[in-house]
């Protein structure tokens, strides 16, 4: 099963996206973060419909790998793991 969480917002269906993979907590690079991920994230999470999908670390700068870059999802996926995006932590997103 794919874990995924929200981190420093101030419910559980809001904050910054975290994924736990090889062993780690990791964030998404929200370099193309956009409202459809969002969408799908909150679906994924039993939030219901994403009210925003905001940029620059906008609920604090995360540690650890960055797991996936440049995501793009339809906003219909069922998982967040479903949309497009690059396998991360090459150097290219920083924690920002």
């Amino acid at each position: 099963r794919d874990k995924i969480r929200l981190v420093g917002g101030d419910s559980s269906c809001s904050g910054r996206v975290e994924l736990w993979h090889r062993g780690s907590w990791g964030t998404v690079c929200d370099d193309s973060w956009d409202i459809a991920a969002a969408e799908v994230v909150c679906r994924q999470l039993g939030c219901g419909p994403a009210v925003s999908a905001l940029p620059e670390a906008a609920f604090g700068e995360g540690t650890g790998p960055v797991w996936l870059e440049h995501v793009e999802c339809r906003g219909t996926e069922p998982s967040l793991q479903r949309c497009w995006a690059r396998l991360g932590d090459g150097g290219l997103c920083r924690h920002k």
